[in-house]
């Protein structure tokens, strides 16, 4: 119901220079948005942390309704592949975090430019052009802090092997926020040999699988069940502690960072109101939303709430895994899971 490719290497990324200008969009643009007068936006964010606020703000600036439907990205891409074989395309624009590929192997997905989207840096943004991101995840472990002393806490992944932490450990099995994502990240950073030796290791840990969301993992870790996770959304760590909650996440080099994508849908309705809504979203103005619903902007000149959650501002490494590199190694990745850890 709708509502009124791999670049595998950990980098030290580093900030950059505060932009002071505002991205030109043409004004032809807005114009055909506007004779357009709706863009239907298939998202998997949270509906009233972001959806609503950048949907109002983005009708009171165009006068242009935003429609939007939410679901998990693998429904989403599901949805997008019927409707485009039923030759009845719904949707404009779609915000996802995996399954990208698919809809560009099957022609779902198109190319487009947008001024703001090409302000990003280049690692937040497509060079094919099927993508840019509107905001990030920055994917490392958590622990509570009741439960793990000061001088238990990890700092490294080889932290991880002590005997300590056998049997304390929790993650999902799926996506980049669960066991495949950890372990295609410490391939990305150790290599392949390293790396599998290091996975050997963790094996014997005895690490427990909790088929929920990352969140829900989370919460798991708060109530005490598991001392650790080792995949979680860091600033949902940040958020619950600063409500009180124990816990806090854990600064270990490298972490996985994940573009948050946001694409066009090829033979859209709405073709041009879909893209002044990306400039929207991609724009300054925009960012401050994201910044203001606690989630981490991609622009470089709006920084996060909680500054030192990116590795930009946070003094940390991480890996930007963009769906390119997800499309070619999450098969083996989630392959190893079933093989070492099940």
């Amino acid at each position: 119901m709708i509502a009124p490719r791999i670049l595998s290497i950990a980098v030290i990324l580093t900030f950059a220079g505060t932009q002071t200008h505002a991205a030109e969009i043409s004004r032809d643009l807005i114009a055909k948005a506007k004779q357009e007068g709706e863009v239907v936006y298939y998202t998997d964010l949270i509906v009233d942390q972001i959806v609503r606020p950048l949907a109002g703000a983005f009708e009171t600036k165009y006068g242009i309704k935003v429609s939007y439907a939410r679901a998990d990205s693998q429904v989403n891409v599901l949805k997008m592949l019927n409707e485009q074989k039923a030759g009845r395309v719904m949707s404009d624009i779609f915000g996802l975090n995996t399954g990208l590929e698919v809809l560009i192997a099957s022609g779902a997905a198109r190319q487009f430019t947008t001024a703001n989207g090409e302000e990003l840096p280049p690692r937040y943004r497509d060079p094919d052009h099927y993508w840019v991101s509107s905001h990030l995840f920055v994917i490392t472990p958590a622990l509570n802090t009741d439960v793990v002393p000061p001088a238990r806490r990890p700092h490294t992944y080889d932290d991880l092997l002590a005997p300590y932490w056998q049997d304390k450990m929790v993650w999902k099995p799926n996506d980049l926020t669960g066991a495949p994502g950890f372990i295609g990240n410490v391939l990305i950073a150790m290599g392949e040999t390293h790396g599998m030796d290091y996975l050997r290791k963790l094996a014997k840990q005895n690490i427990k699988s909790v088929s929920a969301s990352a969140r829900a993992v989370l919460d798991q870790v708060i109530a005490g069940e598991y001392a650790l996770s080792l995949q979680i959304l860091n600033h949902h760590a940040a958020i619950s502690a600063a409500k009180g909650a124990p816990v806090d996440w854990v600064r270990m080099s490298p972490v996985t960072v994940a573009p948050g994508l946001v694409g066009m849908t090829a033979g859209s309705p709405h073709p041009n109101a879909g893209q002044l809504f990306i400039e929207f979203m991609t724009s300054k103005e925009g960012q401050l939303i994201f910044q203001a619903a606690d989630y981490l902007p991609a622009r470089p000149d709006v920084p996060p709430r909680i500054a030192d959650l990116i590795p930009e501002t946070g003094g940390f490494t991480g890996d930007v895994i963009t769906p390119a590199i997800t499309a070619k190694g999450y098969e083996h990745w989630s392959e190893l899971y079933k093989q070492l850890f099940r």
